[in-house]
């Protein structure tokens, strides 16, 4: 018997100190940031990248409107069914934002999904799109955000139930879920510069999938089923496949998808709404390329 509980005890030590390090987070390597020394931040394509990015439609706080979108004091609550997860400062505040960040620290979480303390982000932070960017982006990006206004609002708690709340089960995520390879390899799309850049801006900054791509019961988006639809994050409905099958945008034009993104109309004069409202609010912000770009990419897209 004493040796049986022995056994069991040593077994639980093995596992536990396996589970330790399978799930330990996972920082960039050090060689990355090395080769954007030499990079000048572009504040213009960082600004792009935060409308491109939705950052407003997150951090800024509900209903904001105007130069108030630029304020990240956080605030929304984001209700899933792994729980309640209030959205954090980003403003430049020292105390409450990003204002003692490092740009290493930025994009670590950006791409890994990992805190400056060394602990696993959730995945409603959509690390796994943005782990695409490139690191002169994050670079624009955080150059930009870190000249927005400061806000001061401390960050609400969130509200996780166990085992969610566990964050170190975390690190088994994102050996499942989190990596930077393209959806759609580079064979289909070959060298049409347009293409590509409608990849990026969708797979990456954009994080078109997190919403309109099925997930798994463990949270996860279904690369196989890419841009399908998906049942809606906010409650009740579904949100729409976008991509170029009969019951999706097969009728629509490119022109049509770019003049949603830029106005929030559809090709038969309806408005959309819901969360999607607050993109095409976001980019009509971004250049006409860009749009266009998204566009060309979706309507190569197929169920």
């Amino acid at each position: 018997m004493k040796r049986l509980l022995l056994a069991l005890v040593v077994t639980c030590l093995i596992g536990g100190a396996v589970f330790w390090l399978l799930t330990a987070p996972q920082r960039l390597d050090e060689s990355l940031f090395a080769a954007i020394d030499s990079h000048e931040p572009d504040l213009g394509n960082g600004e792009t990248l935060f409308w491109a990015g939705g950052c407003a439609s997150c951090h800024a706080a509900p209903k904001a409107s105007g130069d108030a979108k630029k304020v990240l004091s956080g605030g929304l609550v984001l209700a899933t069914e792994f729980g309640d997860f209030a959205v954090p400062n980003i403003s430049p505040s020292r105390e409450h934002g990003l204002g003692n960040w490092s740009f290493e620290d930025f994009s670590n979480a950006m791409k890994k999904g990992v805190s400056p303390e060394g602990r696993h982000y959730y995945p409603a932070f959509p690390y796994a799109s943005y782990a695409h960017m490139t690191i002169e982006d994050l670079s624009d990006l955080f150059a930009f955000l870190k000249q927005l206004p400061v806000s001061e609002e401390a960050d609400k708690p969130s509200d996780i139930a166990f085992p969610f709340n566990v964050r170190r089960g975390l690190g088994l995520w994102k050996k499942l879920y989190l990596n930077d390879m393209p959806v759609i390899r580079d064979a289909a799309l070959g060298d049409d510069e347009q293409l590509l850049r409608g990849r990026y801006l969708v797979e990456g900054p954009g994080h078109c999938g997190e919403c309109h791509t099925p997930r798994s019961l463990a949270g996860g988006m279904q690369r196989s089923n890419w841009l399908q639809g998906a049942p809606s994050p906010e409650g009740e409905g579904r949100i729409p496949g976008i991509t170029n099958g009969p019951d999706d945008l097969e009728s629509w034009s490119e022109s049509d998808i770019a003049y949603l993104l830029e106005t929030g109309f559809t090709p038969d004069f309806d408005s959309v709404g819901s969360s999607m409202a607050d993109v095409a609010a976001n980019y009509a912000f971004v250049p006409v390329s860009d749009r266009e770009a998204i566009a060309a990419y979706l309507k190569i897209i197929q169920p």
